[in-house]
């Protein structure tokens, strides 16, 4: 069947019907609620940091082979290129598109990370930038640092995150073959690729013990977890906003250095489909959009959408807190 068939075009005009109907939630805010804490959660996440915590200690302490601890570096670092280019800039903002072969192994990145399925990961990031630091933001940022961080993993969602969630667009990943795929076999598959073979890999290849082999991913994978979970948190209370003083997300360099380009945060919230999700691009660290580049070079990348400057400039000029960095001699001014 068409993608665009008129009961497609009715079925979202009766959504957006149903939508328009709700009360409009503009950020920041947080009203009264209580939270119900999900014990089961909680007692995953204080199993996965004690053992990182562990592995921690093991690696300063038990002498794990230098092998280990690399070969648990260079995931950590690729992975995170399945947050940010996959996840983030290709699935949930649209901001370029992908072939084939570069959606397999930006799925594989991802499912090194542990966070969900693609599809999961999606609507919740696609219904945060809807209603940013409200109520129906998944991580509202209203409620604290460490809720935007990690709480909110820890107790039931909002009324509102439920409520509005069943408005978010999803057709386009639901029809994604790959998406589809991870998401079938989620357990199995992100589950060997994040802690399984990981683990198997030191033990075969370099007798490395099982103890510290498994503890060490563990590491890796809180790690990884939070460094994703800093632009949920961090990267809304710490930095300017140059091009939009009205929301809490901030442009933050330090910030940006630690999630390998996602530090432009206000940036991005002004512009989501940018795919360089920063208006200085490749001239100031950005491993993210070097990344979609080098595809872009061989043909597996394309479609790289970019906001104009004259459309940068008009919003800056609007909105902004007037600390916008506009050339290479600005770079060493602090954000």
């Amino acid at each position: 069947m068409a993608p665009n068939t008129s009961k497609d075009v009715i079925d979202i005009d009766f959504v957006d019907a149903k939508e328009s109907k709700l009360e409009k939630l503009e950020g920041p805010q947080a009203g009264p609620w209580k939270y119900e804490i999900i014990y089961k959660s909680l007692a995953t996440i204080v199993y996965f940091h004690l053992a990182a915590l562990y592995g921690l200690y093991l690696a300063l302490t038990a002498g794990p082979a230098r092998s280990t601890i690399i070969f648990h570096c260079v995931i950590f670092f690729i992975s995170s290129f399945g947050i940010s280019a996959g996840l983030h800039r290709l699935w949930s903002h649209n901001a370029f598109k992908a072939k084939l072969p570069l959606q397999i192994i930006l799925i594989v990145c991802t499912s090194l990370t542990f966070q969900y399925s693609a599809l999961n990961w999606v609507r919740d990031h696609r219904l945060h930038h809807r209603y940013t630091d409200t109520d129906a933001d998944p991580h509202n940022a209203a409620r604290g640092v460490f809720f935007s961080h990690l709480g909110w993993l820890l107790v039931k969602r909002h009324p509102e995150v439920k409520r509005r969630g069943k408005f978010t667009e999803m057709r386009d990943v639901n029809a994604n073959p790959v998406l589809r795929f991870q998401k079938k076999w989620a357990v199995p598959f992100i589950g060997s690729l994040c802690f399984i073979i990981p683990t198997l890999i030191p033990m075969y290849f370099w007798n490395e013990g099982l103890n510290v082999a498994w503890h060490l991913s563990l590491l890796r994978y809180v790690a990884s977890l939070h460094q994703t979970l800093l632009g949920n948190s961090y990267a809304h209370f710490a930095g300017t906003r140059p091009y939009d003083k009205r929301i809490l997300p901030t442009d933050n360099r330090s910030l940006n250095y630690v999630i390998l380009g996602e530090g432009f945060h206000n940036f991005h919230h002004a512009f989501p489909w940018d795919y360089r999700s920063a208006e200085l691009g490749t001239l100031f660290f950005n491993p993210t959009t070097w990344f979609i580049e080098l595809f872009a070079k061989i043909g597996w990348a394309y479609d790289l959408k970019t906001a104009s400057k004259s459309v940068i400039e008009g919003r800056a000029q609007r909105t902004g807190d007037g600390t916008r960095v506009q050339n290479k001699s600005d770079l060493n001014v602090n954000s």
